[in-house]
């Protein structure tokens, strides 16, 4: 019964004819406000401690801004690396519901450390400057912080959203429309985006107004909050057991193909057949990546098969599906690539514009009120929610009513549109830097309203939301089900990716340059030109992805269309 999900509760058991409609309820009512409010939880407490880490870090330990964006550059590097580690355990090994729960558990732990360490964070005398040398024991509460939030990160996302689409199936076999799981996707990212649109405006708010101790305490008692509702609707959700040996599976792929590399695949004396699996749908290997076929070519199955059919060495000769679903992987990195410089531009900056919004007049309307400089994010998040509301409730039924038949934009279309918009993103923020930085220096002040960065807010939203769904959506369409979990955390191994992209360019730029670029008083620097550099990254990268889309070909989610 490995493929049966496993519905715990009496009712089910003991009425098997209200099966379906218990399932229902159980999606609607625990799913939709348990599971959901415990993830977004999850992300408020998380996200409440990004925006304003970079001023924690330079403000109470003294740190440089090269240095401090280089440390929050490798923490959400080793964030979003985590869940494709977690993802392939949970796929393997202990499925998904055990390691959401370990994840949770950890990074509430990292979480209460950080606490504890706004108790007793080193002295600063915030009119020269200056900080106390920290101790050992502050340092080693905030690496644990930044360690055990990374780990926590591996088992909560690698298996969160896969978790989700879960409770959607009776069954592990069944299969999801692609209208639904495309449903799915948006309302799951509206929960996570009104999280973060929470934390980036109340928890900042908080910590700016209240100080760290406060504000990080309100982070520490969302996720105690989040991990408390999380395990108590275990008895409701919908379980599926894994399946295991995915990753043995491909590394014996890889091992077979070396093993077999004399084997020639257009000669009939070397391939007789291919080892399929009974019941499989693969009976020959496809084309593409042909090298990998020689995994699954036997010339003399007699010697290589048992008598049940199964491989004598499967480090020698593998199934077809093995071969395939190794394949289906490699495919796909090309277009997954694509998006590194999409999540350098509109995520991985935020650092940087907290010091810029820092630099400008943050007044507003409301008489004594300014924005905090950790709060901008916010009309990015507004932007993301906006943009998926208008198109998932107004635009495509409105165009479905109009073609009188379904209407869904491809996701191909939908990432190059992404990708696109991400070039006049960054574009707009060089040119606010350039005009903020002019007025500065030329007339000695603060001139230039922080309101000028929402048009980099805004279309960085929009780029998000059109590239993040679409991707999450052709990961998971294109991977086998065996692989839901790796599907699901590959977008955010596009945020590790650039995070050590952006890492690598800011100490490149600084040595470079002699510092002169990225300086603690950004007017004395040229920020704007480390945007000119994103900016033609972005360009090359829209002709990369205009290369890779065209050499992928048709996916499966576009001909359910």
């Amino acid at each position: 019964m490995d493929q049966e999900a496993l519905l715990v509760g009496k009712a089910a058991d003991q009425h098997p004819e209200k099966r379906n409609v218990l399932t229902i309820s159980c999606i609607l009512g625990i799913v939709s406000y348990t599971y959901t409010a415990s993830q977004a939880l999850e992300k408020l407490a998380y996200y409440g401690l990004v925006p304003n880490m970079i001023l924690y870090l330079t403000a109470e330990y003294g740190m440089g801004t090269t240095e401090a964006a280089n440390i929050l550059f490798l923490w959400s590097a080793a964030t979003n690396f985590f869940p494709l580690i977690g993802a392939f355990i949970a796929d393997s090994y202990t499925g998904r519901f055990p390691l959401i729960g370990f994840g949770s558990s950890t990074s509430l732990l990292g979480m209460l450390l950080l606490w504890l360490a706004t108790m007793i964070q080193p002295e600063c005398d915030k009119s020269i400057h200056v900080c106390q040398p920290t101790t050992p024991f502050q340092l080693l509460l905030l690496y644990s912080f930044f360690t055990l939030t990374s780990i926590g990160a591996g088992g909560v996302r690698s298996s969160c959203l896969a978790f989700a689409a879960d409770q959607l199936q009776l069954n592990h076999t069944s299969r999801i429309s692609t209208s639904a799981l495309e449903t799915l996707f948006n309302w799951y990212y509206f929960s996570v985006m009104l999280a973060y649109f929470l934390s980036e405006s109340l928890l900042v708010f908080v910590q700016t107004k209240y100080g760290w101790q406060i504000g990080f305490g309100v982070s520490l008692a969302a996720m105690t909050i989040s991990v408390a509702l999380f395990f108590a609707a275990s008895p409701y959700y919908v379980k599926f057991k894994c399946e295991p040996g995915l990753v043995s599976g491909l590394v014996q792929v890889l091992v077979a193909a070396f093993r077999n590399r004399h084997v020639d695949l257009s000669s009939e004396e070397h391939v007789v057949s291919y080892h399929q699996e009974t019941g499989s749908s693969f009976s020959t290997p496809s084309q593409k990546l042909r090298y990998l076929n020689k995994a699954c070519a036997t010339s003399n199955p007699k010697q290589d098969l048992t008598v049940t059919r199964n491989s004598r060495s499967p480090r020698k000769l593998c199934t077809v599906q093995q071969v395939e679903d190794l394949k289906s992987l490699v495919n796909l990195l090309p277009i997954w690539s694509t998006g590194i410089i999409l999540s350098l531009v509109t995520a991985c900056q935020a650092s940087f514009i907290v010091l810029q919004a820092k630099a400008m007049d943050r007044r507003t309307f409301i008489k004594s009120f300014e924005i905090p400089p950790g709060c901008y994010g916010v009309f990015m998040i507004i932007s993301f929610v906006l943009f998926l509301v208008i198109y998932d409730l107004v635009v495509v039924p409105l165009v479905s009513w109009a073609q009188r038949k379904p209407f869904r934009l491809g996701v191909m279309v939908r990432m190059g549109a992404g990708i696109a918009i991400s070039v006049l993103c960054i574009l707009t923020l060089a040119i606010v830097e350039y005009a903020r930085r002019k007025r500065a220096r030329e007339e000695g002040g603060t001139v230039l309203s922080a309101m000028w960065l929402l048009p980099y807010m805004l279309l960085g939203g929009i780029s998000e939301a059109l590239i993040s769904i679409a991707q999450n959506e052709f990961f998971y369409s294109e991977l086998p089900k065996s692989m839901s979990s790796v599907a699901t955390t590959l977008f955010g191994l596009n945020m590790a990716a650039a995070s050590l992209v952006s890492s690598w360019i800011v100490t490149a730029v600084d040595a470079a340059t002699c510092g002169s670029w990225i300086t603690k008083d950004i007017n004395e620097g040229h920020l704007d030109y480390y945007y000119w550099l994103l900016t033609a990254l972005s360009l090359l990268n829209v002709a990369y992805f205009v290369w890779c889309s065209k050499a992928y070909g048709k996916c499966k989610s576009d001909a359910d269309n």
